[in-house]
Formats: structure tokens, sequence, C-alpha cells
């Protein structure tokens, strides 16, 4: 059914009436047609643009920061060979998903995202239980990336203290509480500040670039450095796996870990002017940019790493934080380029919350969550989801409550996300790849791949799919109870119950989008 003036046809080809095309005199009037062809109306106030929100998707993917902070684990299951190949991989991977996710985003420029495609895409009978499933996964993804976010930005403060005092303890409890300052701090700009996020999130972007320079000129300049040959040809297998190739397909998941988050976009579509084209654009853009960013500080960190074996022991938790001291012979330069770092992750925490809540938001709407009646509810002033973005933050409050118990509950809890996100990718590109090669009429929007449509749809959804599956498993091949990588049990329990509930009471309420505008 063509619910929009975007023409549509077997294979993406320009065909239909011209005079069938809703005329927009404005981005504004496109942005309400986008919305009403679904059966939606403007309940949001659009003021994101293209570099507000490149600056947002920028610092929430963190792509540069955030190989800093997991670069370890791609150490050991690779080594810095490993992690080179593999970068270029996930980059590659990356830019066949999200190009694939943008073509849809552009046709379906709705805060749902991925199931909001799913419902679009998906064959008739299964439109509903899929885009159900893909509705959770992604409220489980984000929702689980928000506590990691702000879980990161707590721990690296505590970090910092050991750096410039040794003889700190660091106590879970008291990096709960630091969890809990970064989400409250990260709050107030959702809520108070909010009409001031789109130029924050303006400077962020600037703030992202300028900050991997300086971090990285005077890390290159002052470090020792080590040599291309052990750069670019050694490998290593340090959990024990049973050959190379396996370690390395382990030590994958760091790359992919850093470059998630674009689809953030997508789940802002409804507060961004011109959606259907800056979205697409964003998600592209951001890629391509944090691709180029990080691979650069992945070449900068193997050759200036220093003793290795130290900053995997470092008593602050993270080794690029010893790698700085290794560089800088001084602890107040160490932990200046480290609050970079530190910054970005606070700054990235905002947009955390504000994806998570829109997502939550807008399955909310549909009736996809309990409590959707007060969840789907817009305070008219502010114009903002208050009651969705209050339950986003109560989640990851009650979520840090865990790390005080057990941090491997705590982290299983948190892998969650990458499983979650990935699996919500793989379910529309799969779709649309199955329209592509049936030759089914099928909506585009204004940016369209043509003909790269299936090689990318291809690229990405192998890439997914390899991501996926190697994110349940842990770092050593001999696992011990808090070694283990308990991800594949949550998201497992997370998929049966969400499956089960649809069965014996979600489908008797959810039936897909709901048509707002019908009465």
């Amino acid at each position: 059914m063509d619910k929009s003036g975007y023409v549509m046809d077997a294979y993406g080809a320009p065909g239909g009436s011209p005079d069938r095309i809703p005329k927009a005199e404005s981005r504004g009037d496109q942005d309400e047609i986008d919305l009403a062809a679904f059966g939606k109306k403007s309940q949001l106030k659009r003021k994101f643009g293209f570099i507000s929100m490149v600056g947002l998707t920028c610092t929430l993917m963190a792509t540069w920061e955030g190989l800093f902070s997991v670069f370890a684990l791609g150490f050991t299951n690779g080594g810095p060979a490993g992690l080179v190949y593999a970068f270029i991989i996930c980059w590659i991977g990356t830019l066949g998903l999200f190009s694939s996710l943008a073509e849809m985003a552009s046709a379906v420029p709705l805060a749902g995202g991925q199931y909001s495609m799913v419902s679009e895409y998906a064959p008739p009978g299964a439109s509903n239980f899929l885009s159900y499933i893909t509705g959770w996964l992604t409220c489980l993804g984000w929702q689980a990336a928000t506590a990691s976010g702000a879980l990161l930005g707590g721990t690296q403060i505590q970090g910092l203290i050991v750096l410039n005092n040794p003889s700190y303890e660091p106590q879970r409890w008291q990096g709960t509480l630091l969890f809990y300052a970064v989400i409250l701090l990260s709050l107030l700009f959702n809520t108070y500040l909010v009409r001031y996020l789109p130029k924050i999130e303006g400077l962020v972007l600037i703030i992202h670039i300028a900050g991997f320079f300086g971090v990285l000129i005077p890390l290159v300049y002052m470090a020792p450095h080590g040599s291309a040959n052990d750069v670019f040809t050694r490998f290593v297998n340090g959990g024990g796996w049973s050959s190379q190739g396996l370690s390395f397909f382990v030590g994958l998941v760091s790359g992919v870990y850093s470059f998630l988050g674009a689809d953030s976009a997508c789940h802002m579509a409804e507060e961004i002017q011109d959606a259907s084209t800056v979205v697409p654009k964003t998600m592209v853009a951001t890629t391509i940019l944090n691709g180029v960013l990080g691979f650069a500080a992945l070449i900068a960190i193997l050759f200036c790493a220093g003793d290795i074996e130290a900053a995997e022991k470092s008593p602050t938790g993270y080794p690029f934080m010893e790698i700085f001291l290794q560089a800088t012979h001084s602890p107040g330069g160490a932990t200046a380029m480290s609050c970079v770092i530190l910054a970005l992750v606070y700054l990235a925490t905002i947009g955390l919350i504000a994806t998570a809540s829109r997502m939550t938001w807008a399955f909310a709407r549909d009736n996809g969550l309990p409590g959707s009646y007060w969840l789907a509810k817009v305070e008219p002033r502010s114009a903002l989801p208050l009651y969705s973005i209050g339950i986003t933050v109560v989640i990851s409050l009650l979520l840090a409550l865990i790390n005080i118990g057990s941090s491997t509950a705590f982290n299983a809890i948190i892998s969650l996300s990458v499983a979650s996100v990935l699996a919500s990718y793989m379910i529309p590109i799969t779709l649309m790849l199955r329209k592509r090669f049936l030759k089914e009429p099928t909506r585009f929007g204004p940016w369209r791949m043509g003909r790269w449509g299936a090689l990318a749809n291809i690229v990405g959804l192998v890439y997914a799919i390899v991501g996926f599956f190697f994110s349940f498993w842990p770092g050593q091949s001999k696992v011990t109870p808090e070694s283990m990588n308990w991800a594949c049990l949550v998201w497992g329990f997370a998929v049966l119950f969400s499956s089960f509930w649809y069965l014996i009471r979600a489908r008797q309420y959810y039936h897909g989008p709901v048509n707002e505008l019908e009465n």
C-alpha cells in the first residue's frame, strides 16, 4: 500500500503518477506529510538539524573514545594486527549496515526506528509479531546501553582517582554513586536545559573532533613508538582458543562495540527538520567520520602502547590511563588526557537518555509496552515525553544497584545491549533484502541506494550476524562463573519472555503502529 506520496515499484525505479505525490511548500510541511502517511501526528518539537544530529550520533557512537576503553579485549584476542584488520572489517560492515537502515529510515522517518521499518516491510501475516519483537529488542538494547554509558563514566572517575591517589581502593558502591551522578546530570540536559540541546550538540561535534587531536598529538609526540612490523603483522591468541582465526573473531567484538549507535538518528527523527533526508545523511556521515577518527586513534594506540602488560594490569581498570601515564610520565598529564575521554563519555550519556526515551515513547505510543498509556504521554508545554524520560532514568538507577552485589551480573545485563541492537538491525535488513529479491513493491524515501542497495544489505546483514554470534563469547576459552559471558542467557530469556507475552497477551492489543488520525 502506498501510504505516502513516495513512489514505489518492484525495482525501486520512479513510477506512478506525479499528481498523487503531495507537494510540500516547506521542509516542515514535508515532515507533517511524512507523519500523516503513517497515521501519526506531530507531538515533539523539531529542533535538530544536520550538524546537531551528527554531533549527537558521533559522540553517542564514540568510536575513537570507545576504542581507548575496549581495545584490551581485541589486543588479547587478535593482537595488534588483529585489531587493525578487524577495525577495517567492522568499518566496511557498519557502512553496509547503516546505509541499509538509512535507506529505510528515509522511507519510514518515525521515532520507532527499526520496529516501524519491520512493520512496513514485513509480510502482512508476520508484521505484528516481528515488529513487536523488534520493538522489545530495540528498547532493551538502548536501555542497557544507557546504563553502560553511565557506568563507564562512573568507573572512569574512579580510575582517575586511583591514577592520582594509588592508595585509594575502588568500591563497587562508590562506582554506583558516581553512576548516579552521571545519570542525573545527563537528565538535567534532557529536561530543564533541553531547549539548548541542539546548540550543545553542535558544540559537542567540535569537542569530539578537537578532543581527538588533543589526545592524539601529545600521545604520538611523547610516547615511545613500536615498529610497523609489530603493529601490522603480530597476531595474539591470548584467550587460549583452538586457532588464531577463532581468537580473531572473538576480538572482533571490540570493533563492533565501537561502531554501534548511529541509529540514534532514527529514534530522534520526529524532532529533526527534514527528517527523511537528514536522518539517512546523518547515519552515513557519522559512520564515515567516526571511522576515520577511530582508525587514526587505533593506529596511534598500537604504535604508542608502550608496556602493554602493565597497561592491562593497570589498577585504574582502564589500560588507556596507564598508556597516557607512560607517555607523559606525569599523573597530571595523563589525567588531563583522560578527562577529555571522560567528558565525551558523559556527553554520550546525554544522547543515550534522549535516544532510549524516544524509542520507549514511540513503542508505547503503539501499545507495545506495559504502562503504554502513561509512557506515551507528551508534556504539552515542553513537548517532551517526560514519563518515558523518567522511566529510562529509573531503569538505569535500578540496574546500577545490581553492580553493588555483582559486577558479573551487571555486565551480563549490559552486554545485552550489543546483541539486542544488532538483532534489531538484522530483522528489517532481512525483510528489505527479501523484498528486493522477490521484486515486490517497496516503499522508498528521497535517500536511496538504487542498484547498490542489495549489496549494502548483504554486507550489513552478514556483518551483523557475525557480530551478533560472537558477542556471546567469553574472552577466554577456559571460563569461570566470573569470566563467563552471561549475555546469551539474559538475551535468550528476554526474547523468550517477549515472545511468550505476545502470544498470551500482547497480540490482543498490539496491532502494529497505531493510526492516530483515523478519527
